[in-house]
């Protein structure tokens, strides 16, 4: 009976240590690889909402510029025509180019204000600043909406203003933009920073491409 009950014991451990290595093998790694793959996925989540609150921050503040600069567009003068001295006064709401460009360069602000509100509350929260794939479809429609009304916005009054420093040719029209130069530099700056912002709700669109690509 002894001889019998050690056989068994010299049988039964080996069996015990092989299932317990067994058993390591096979859990511990791969719960260490998932736990290195979701630090991986929430870093990967930090950057690309740090990287879209950077983005909605720099396009609010654009075209907030493109707006205040517009609107404080005016300037009084005189220019030399036949030998007669005519008074000249120029105001940004003179040109539906310009009012147009106002208009859109607001609600583009108004729209950046408002996705830089919810992303950063949603990172305070420590939520996911895109929730599902139809939000990041929102956003993309929103963002490449206002990027092509701020692409058509900044082209009609860069043809006001080019035909203000060039004149009519073949007329007696002058350059405007020789007396009127304030006015005509501040619509300048203005029309730069539209076509910025422009660019950076393209960027915008570019990052929910990605997200949507990727999950």
């Amino acid at each position: 009976m002894k001889n019998g009950a050690a056989a068994e014991v010299s049988i039964e451990l080996p069996e015990t240590k092989v299932t317990a290595a067994e058993s390591g093998t096979l859990s511990g790694p791969l719960v260490g690889e998932r736990a290195e793959r979701r630090r991986m996925g929430d870093a990967h989540h930090k950057k690309g909402d740090v990287t879209h609150a950077a983005v909605r921050m720099v396009c609010l503040l654009t075209s907030v510029t493109a707006v205040s600069v517009m609107m404080t567009a005016k300037e009084a003068s005189t220019i030399s025509l036949y030998g007669f001295s005519i008074p000249l006064y120029s105001n940004w709401s003179f040109s539906d180019s310009f009012e147009y460009l106002v208009g859109v360069s607001a609600a583009v602000a108004v729209h950046s204000l408002l996705q830089l509100l919810i992303t950063v509350s949603r990172m305070f929260r420590k939520s996911p600043v895109i929730p599902s794939r139809n939000h990041a479809w929102l956003l993309f429609a929103g963002d490449q909406i206002f990027a092509y009304a701020m692409m058509s916005a900044g082209s009609a009054a860069s043809g006001v203003t080019n035909l203000n420093r060039t004149g009519i040719h073949h007329s007696a029209l002058p350059n405007f933009c020789k007396p009127l130069h304030v006015f005509c530099n501040r619509v300048a700056v203005s029309i730069a920073f539209t076509f910025f912002s422009c660019f950076l709700l393209a960027v915008s669109a570019v990052l929910d491409v990605i997200w949507l690509s990727k999950y």
